[in-house]
């Protein structure tokens, strides 16, 4: 076990736990930039960390509070699934015929890192508005509209899931937040409570098909990943506690900056 790891684990895990925001937004920077982590390396050990990170919070959701839409779920990976799969056949051809993939990874990282800060700017904006409107949106509130709406959910939620298979897979970034904001405009009657775990959910088997698929290319650092959950889990705890007495309206800006700043180093390499 490597402390330094550790320690870096711990303090993504309370700033995850505080904020709400993915770790993967965090962890793959931090292990590209600060330890100097080829970004496949980064990506693989991030999906499989944020695997196995995010299965005590679906406990939580759908065993405490309910708050899980399977059917939901199942949507989002009908679309997710396939294209993780896709794009990892993809990575393992480019590798077999000796295809550099940094480049890919690290232009995907970034773009996955300047949406994710989009999306914690505009996902707050979405919570509180939901909070102040728990009816449905005027332009669907007519008997037609709302029909018509209620068709294009299904493939709508289908197709976002085909996206976030592939930027996931890529750059392990954009399950949590980009996956939420996504939801909050396709369920707006949706309770954000129940949109948190419906996302958090689906990003298990994402990040569990993806990581496991990084470790059959070699892209897993197994000291590593032990390292950083060791530190992260009760990081993670902590964090989750203090949230109430850190204002998120100050954080989410900061952090947000932060990782449009990184995403776009990483886009202009």
């Amino acid at each position: 076990m490597n402390l330094a790891y550790t320690f870096s684990g711990f303090a993504v895990g309370l700033l995850v736990g505080i904020t709400g925001v993915g770790g993967g937004s965090l962890m793959t920077p931090l292990l590209v930039f600060m330890f100097g982590f080829k970004p496949a390396v980064a990506v693989g050990t991030d999906l499989l960390f944020a695997a196995i990170t995010k299965t005590g919070g679906v406990w939580v959701h759908h065993g405490k509070h309910g708050s899980v839409d399977w059917k939901i779920v199942g949507w989002l990976a009908l679309g997710s699934l396939p294209f993780a799969i896709a794009t990892l056949f993809v990575l393992k051809y480019l590798m077999s015929v000796g295809q550099e993939i940094t480049g890919t990874i690290t232009f995907t990282l970034g773009i996955a890192l300047v949406l994710t800060a989009c999306s914690l700017l505009v996902r707050s904006v979405l919570i509180s508005r939901a909070a102040k409107e728990p009816v449905i949106d005027d332009e669907h509130s007519t008997p037609q509209n709302a029909a018509r709406f209620k068709r294009l959910q299904i493939p709508a939620t289908v197709l976002i899931g085909a996206v976030l298979g592939v930027l996931v897979t890529l750059s392990s970034v954009g399950a949590g937040a980009l996956g939420t904001v996504a939801l909050l405009f396709l369920y707006p009657k949706m309770t954000t409570l129940k949109i948190v775990g419906t996302d958090l959910a689906h990003a298990i088997p994402l990040t569990a098909v993806a990581g496991i698929g990084h470790l059959s290319l070699g892209n897993v650092d197994l000291v590593l990943l032990g390292s950083l959950l060791m530190g992260s889990l009760p990081g993670i705890w902590i964090g989750s506690h203090l949230s109430a007495k850190i204002p998120e309206k100050f954080l989410r800006p900061i952090l947000a900056s932060i990782l449009m700043l990184i995403g776009l180093k990483f886009i202009l390499q």
